[in-house]
């Protein structure tokens, strides 16, 4: 059904300013926000019912050709199991157990695409990483730490999932290691923690050889990790680690051509040959067809140092042999060409990486946090860039297609979603709104709605 045209930013303030304080955090400062507010708060414990007072996106304001906002409206927006069953006008008549959206903007749930869910200080007080100067010096540190952190990863796994389901995150790829010291006791308690969540997140495992495929000799520890039911083959810098480039990414690829896997490469090097790893890995893609669309690296630093026609002609390969890129949208001194990943439809997929670990202590947990970044470094203040930069925290699951029509939600699709305090994507991604509810596949997984 086509949405209805009415609703605009004022109607959302005036409906949800009690809510959008509490949300940030003034609630404390403002006793009549604090009476006001509902006292019947819960979360959804039905399958079938409705969220009223869905504020969605209905297309874009323009101005003499120029995109100046985003028009809205609200709607009852019924959910049946997993799905959406139906998108009704305001007030639509039903017996169904139905909650308060309380006006807040329905966006996509957003998904973190590079995380380490196995090792993390998270949970557990404040802990900040020691000095470091190079990855050897952190795996070295890790390899203190990790005796400590192993034995207790799965409650620090189930923490990290709740952070991530508070911000708006229903779904990860988790890299998990894969070494001397952790061998495969870190991936069965993160495949614990995960089947702790099945019925609210999802997850897919990257067997991670964190301390070198080679320098560490896991091969073999590689290969019993696929066989428990890790889903990725990992890899990690090829020439700074390993030491040795094609023997490194050949016994990648080896392990996940013998297991039909896809592929996750940490690339963190940004020398020459960083970008001779990346056109060694395209030409075993192009002598091995079946792993056309199965490889994804990560941080990809080394495309930050091409410019010009040879960038272009990257970017045109990657797109050929379908690789994906996931990374933490870096802030230093190698900007990436993430832009011109996205508009030659490359898939650029963002990740936490780490959050409060030894590497580093600046991860929130949140996507939208990403999108922000993304528009800060790439110059996209306007209503139409901020509402494309959500992108890259959902996968490119969008409310509004790039010509302002309408695509999302739609009847039958996934109740995998999330309420936002703001007027629209735009505003939540320049202000990092905060998440009222998330919900995965129907269930709520996060946050209180008042009960109508």
């Amino acid at each position: 059904m086509s949405l209805l045209s009415a609703g605009n930013r004022r109607d959302f303030l005036k409906l949800t300013a009690a809510g959008t304080l509490l949300g940030s955090g003034f609630a404390s400062r403002v006793s009549a926000a604090e009476s006001c507010a509902p006292k019947n708060l819960s979360q959804v414990n039905v399958s079938h019912y409705l969220l009223r007072n869905v504020r969605l996106e209905e297309g874009f304001i323009r101005q003499q050709d120029v995109i100046t906002a985003t028009r809205t409206g609200l709607y009852d927006i019924e959910i049946n199991g997993a799905s959406i069953a139906g998108i009704h006008s305001p007030g639509f008549s039903s017996p169904l157990p139905a909650w308060d959206a309380g006006g807040h903007i329905l966006l996509p749930a957003t998904r973190d695409m590079h995380i380490h869910l196995d090792k993390t200080f998270y949970g557990e007080g404040w802990r900040a990483p020691l000095p470091r100067k190079s990855v050897i010096d952190m795996i070295h540190q890790e390899e203190q730490i990790l005796p400590e952190l192993v034995p207790t990863s799965e409650g620090r796994a189930e923490k990290l999932i709740g952070l991530l389901q508070s911000k708006g995150s229903t779904e990860a790829r988790s890299h998990c290691n894969i070494d001397p010291i952790s061998q495969l006791q870190g991936l069965a308690h993160l495949q614990q923690a995960i089947t702790h969540h099945r019925q609210d997140f999802s997850a897919k495992i990257v067997a991670f050889p964190q301390h070198g495929l080679l320098r560490a000799h896991v091969e073999g520890m590689m290969r019993e990790a696929m066989k428990m039911g890790a889903n990725y083959v990992g890899g990690l810098d090829p020439t700074n680690v390993d030491g040795a480039m094609e023997k490194s990414l050949d016994t990648m690829f080896s392990i996940a051509l013998d297991f039909a896997a896809p592929i996750d490469i940490h690339l963190h090097e940004t020398e020459p040959h960083g970008v001779a790893a990346i056109r060694y890995m395209l030409k075993t893609v192009r002598d091995n067809p079946q792993l056309k669309g199965q490889v994804t690296i990560s941080h990809a630093f080394a495309l930050g140092t091409l410019s010009g026609k040879e960038l272009d002609a990257m970017i045109e390969e990657l797109k050929e042999q379908e690789f994906s890129i996931a990374t933490t949208v870096p802030i230093g001194r190698v900007i990436m060409p993430l832009p011109q990943l996205r508009a030659a439809g490359i898939p650029v997929w963002s990740g936490t990486d780490t959050i409060a670990d030894h590497w580093q202590p600046f991860g929130s947990g949140s996507m939208l946090e990403k999108a922000n970044v993304y528009s800060q470094l790439y110059r996209g203040p306007d209503e139409y860039s901020l509402s494309r930069a959500l992108g890259i925290a959902t996968n490119e699951r969008l409310p509004l297609n790039s010509q302002g029509e309408q695509q999302w939600p739609k009847a039958q699709d996934p109740a995998t979603m999330m309420l936002v305090a703001a007027s629209c994507s735009a505003e939540a991604v320049a202000h990092v709104a905060p998440v009222m509810a998330t919900f995965h596949q129907g269930k709520q997984v996060f946050g209180a709605l008042a009960k109508i």
